[in-house]
């Protein structure tokens, strides 16, 4: 690759992608939605590239690097098209609504509830994205302390502090650690090496703010809710659809994308069953359409992924992402620049900052990786901007919980990040 970063379409293209993230940033304020800022720097980025290599006779080599960035895009598209879609149907069924009405009538005192809902968002969001988890425990929160805004705060903070936890040890839980599954830098089973230390994560922070939750109980809420017909078995079809992608990567060296398509053939059956016989019983409930849930798929989302991706790959192919790992990995050392990584994601999303560091590919040992991983994982819970998360129960919980109020207890999940940082450092220490 050429090294372009004092060319002027080196220059312009950092310019370009500083404009745009600035424009995801204030989605919010601007009301653009994400996706649209940076596929617009993605495709700019890369028309410079094009003319830059062609005007130094090398245009060739162009679309062999956009096509390896074009190969880890699909598999990534692919695996969160089937994943989605199997969450949306669930969703459909009312699987999660099942769920919450189940919690909010147990009749559990605001400390209960408190843990029960931060346990359930750690392991949950192991197997559902972390957005989907937060989410459903985030209604439970707001449903039952309507009387207690005090309880809502330090339960949101506590379901966005867990879910980012119980996103980074496994591949399904966070899109960073897919990401790092699907580069080859870490077998399915290796990451539960960082279980503990996500775990920590949650727990310190938890402690503190365990104090600080209101005593007594909330009435509890009657809520007679049924699972559509056919719910059970989307559960069933999407953990077997799972233990599939495992197999195709683990056992036969294939990409786990297409053990997720295969699935997603699962649920295609599944709902042709559920279709027949609901038409045969006329029975509506119990009728599916799956490719109704496809449509459902969150394309913002993926597109902001597709121009992320390629804005930063672009960045790399320009040199600048060589320039980042000089002065992070080679000059403080990977440990160093993992933690700083990780932090950063508190502020930038964790998305772009494991591409790059995976673009980078910096001579790293397994224990680094999984240090990388961890970090990234949960350094975005310091602030309720740093993870979709906490963005989500934002907009969930309008007033009860806010940016400030996350901020007062920083201290306690920087804490539990310190924290899990080192208890990695120790259980882990083979790794390294």
């Amino acid at each position: 690759m050429l090294d372009l970063t004092s060319h002027w379409a080196g220059i312009l293209s950092l310019v370009i992608f500083v404009v745009a993230y600035v424009l995801v940033v204030f989605e919010e304020t601007t009301h653009m939605r994400k996706s649209k800022p940076v596929m617009m720097a993605a495709g700019l980025i890369w028309m410079l590239i094009g003319i830059a290599y062609a005007l130094a006779g090398h245009s060739e080599e162009t679309y062999e690097l956009s096509s390896h960035i074009i190969e880890e895009y699909g598999e990534l598209f692919l695996f969160l098209l089937v994943a989605i879609t199997y969450v949306n149907t669930l969703e459909e069924r009312r699987g999660f609504e099942v769920l919450r009405a189940k919690l909010v009538s147990l009749g559990l005192s605001y400390r209960s509830l408190f843990l029960l809902t931060g346990v359930l968002a750690f392991f949950l969001s192991g197997v559902l994205d972390n957005l989907t988890t937060a989410l459903v425990m985030g209604t439970v929160v707001v449903a039952l302390g309507s009387h207690s805004p005090r309880f809502v705060t330090i339960g949101c903070i506590s379901i966005v502090v867990a879910a980012n936890a119980g996103g980074a040890f496994t591949p399904f839980g966070d899109i960073t650690t897919l990401m790092v599954w699907q580069k080859g830098k870490m077998e399915f089973f290796e990451f539960f090496a960082i279980f503990f230390p996500s775990l920590v994560n949650w727990l310190v922070p938890a402690a503190f703010m365990y104090f600080a939750v209101p005593h007594g109980t909330p009435a509890p809420k009657e809520e007679h809710v049924r699972a559509k017909p056919g719910a059970l078995g989307v559960a069933v079809l999407f953990g077997l659809t799972i233990v599939t992608a495992v197999c195709f990567k683990n056992f036969l060296h294939l990409p786990p994308a297409l053990g997720m398509m295969l699935g997603l053939g699962y649920l295609q059956l599944w709902s042709y069953h559920l279709k027949r016989d609901g038409t045969r019983r006329q029975h509506d409930d119990m009728v599916l359409d799956s490719f109704h849930q496809i449509q459902r798929v969150e394309w913002d989302t993926l597109l902001f992924f597709f121009g992320i991706i390629f804005a930063v790959g672009g960045l790399g192919v320009l040199g600048y992402l060589t320039l980042a790992s000089q002065l992070l990995y080679t000059d403080l050392g990977p440990t160093y620049a993992n933690i700083i990584i990780g932090a950063l994601s508190a502020i930038v999303d964790n998305i772009p900052l494991m591409f790059a560091v995976l673009t980078m590919d910096p001579q790293m040992s397994h224990g680094q990786w999984l240090l990388i991983t961890l970090t990234c994982g949960v350094g975005g819970s310091m602030l309720s901007i740093g993870s979709a998360a906490g963005v989500a129960l934002m907009g969930q919980a309008k007033g009860a919980y806010t940016f400030f109020g996350h901020l007062k207890w920083t201290w306690a999940i920087a804490l539990g990040y310190v924290a899990s940082i080192g208890v990695h450092l120790v259980l882990n220490a083979n790794h390294f």
